[in-house]
């Protein structure tokens, strides 16, 4: 696919650095590609390197200190954060006063439902400078939040001008629920995370965890939410257990403690045995490894937008039990690269975990058909032209519209 004629200003907007692994990933897919990229992020606390090591220089406005210092304690780090941020606002206000992008390209606006959207005042004012703004829907709405922001977010994605999403069915459902026109959606999937990370030592991990040789590793890892399922998983793996000695289940993850001292509380009342809980946060070189040790990697999720867990899962060659949500089965298909079931059925879940844990032609046959997808550095190459295709279509659209006013 050639470049277009004149090359674009693109200032990649994740101010707070939301979703720093894709915007990384993205960001560094585009300027390979030959896009003229800034990354409008700050330096994501819990991985220091998630940008320098990938070859990217932030650009957050006119700060970036906070963020560097990792151990500060959360309320100073709140305050802090706050303090820099309205700055960095204030700095690329400034400077889009001047000099806007060509296309401010938003993965996302954290602050939108505050009562001081400085993120959201800040894409207007781009848009008043005559910036094409296109925004990645990760997440329709917040999730656990039912319709209560429907009509704010109905809003938001008619107020832009072109949209991203990763799927057919998150591009039908802007349709359905949200009125967008097809044409202004573009449809491009999530790219993986960490592919491209040294091998590991997968015994040391199996050690680190008390797994003992022989035994197989069942990995559940994300941040904890209540849509992520990992209560479901918790009950069916009750049901593995009854039947099955070889496997334990290993979950790895944080959250608030509310909801860690529910996990805990819930693997305490089913009376698991073969359940290690690491509820705190990993680093990509530890969750790397995690993976390629796992024989199965389960995702039990009750509705999902996009998944950069699943991503990474596919992007190392695991045998995947996934939840048949519409957004998984646009890259797995039962039973030939996958085991999915119903989404809630906890029985069917223990079901499938049991059918690949006894099964290591099963095991294996899944995981190399999902090897065979060779999810990797290619995609971020198809990617990366396809919305650089997107931001050409925004601009001309934009050139169409002066020319008739």
């Amino acid at each position: 696919m050639s470049h277009s004629p004149v090359r674009l200003r693109v200032y990649m907007m994740d101010l707070l650095a939301t979703v720093p692994y894709y915007t990384a990933y993205l960001s560094r897919a585009l300027l390979q590609h030959g896009v003229d990229v800034s990354v409008g992020s700050i330096t994501y606390y819990l991985d220091l390197h998630c940008f320098d090591s990938r070859g990217l220089t932030l650009k957050p406005g006119c700060m970036d200190v906070v963020g560097r210092f990792p151990r500060l304690p959360r309320t100073l780090r709140r305050l802090l954060k706050v303090a820099e941020t309205a700055l960095n606002h204030g700095a690329l206000g400034a400077k889009f006063l001047v000099r806007p992008p060509d296309v401010l390209h938003v993965q996302f606006l954290p602050m939108f439902l505050s009562r001081a959207p400085m993120d959201l005042w800040l894409m207007r004012l781009a848009q008043r400078r005559g910036a094409r703004v296109v925004l990645t829907v990760h997440d329709l709405m917040p999730h656990n939040t039912a319709d209560l922001h429907r009509a704010k977010f109905e809003d938001l994605y008619r107020s832009v001008d072109r949209l991203i999403c990763h799927s057919d069915s998150i591009r039908a459902r802007l349709q359905t629920e949200f009125g967008i026109a097809n044409e202004q959606v573009d449809v491009i999937p999530h790219g993986p995370f960490f592919y491209d990370l040294p091998l590991a030592d997968e015994d040391g991990v199996r050690k680190g965890y008390g797994i003992a040789d022989g035994q197989q590793l069942v990995l559940w890892q994300g941040i904890l939410s209540a849509y992520k399922g990992l209560d479901l998983l918790l009950e069916a793996w009750a049901a593995v257990e009854a039947e099955f000695a070889g496997a334990t289940l290993v979950v790895v993850g944080t959250g608030s403690t509310e909801l860690t001292d529910a996990v805990r509380a819930q693997v305490t009342r089913l009376g698991l045995h073969r359940v290690v809980l690491d509820l705190r946060f990993t680093s990509t070189e530890e969750l790397v490894a995690l993976y390629r040790a796992a024989s199965v990697v389960v995702y039990p999720y009750r509705a999902i937008t996009t998944s950069g867990a699943l991503a990474t899962g596919v992007a190392l060659g695991k045998t995947i039990v996934a939840s048949d949500l519409p957004v998984f089965r646009e890259l797995l298909t039962n039973e030939e690269d996958a085991l999915l079931v119903e989404p809630g059925d906890v029985e069917a879940l223990g079901r499938a975990m049991l059918r690949v844990l006894q099964d290591a032609g099963l095991r294996e046959r899944l995981a190399a058909a999902v090897r065979q997808k060779e999810f990797g550095s290619e995609s971020w190459k198809s990617i990366a032209a396809q919305t650089e295709q997107v931001y050409v279509k925004a601009c001309a659209a934009g050139s169409r519209e002066r020319s008739a006013a």
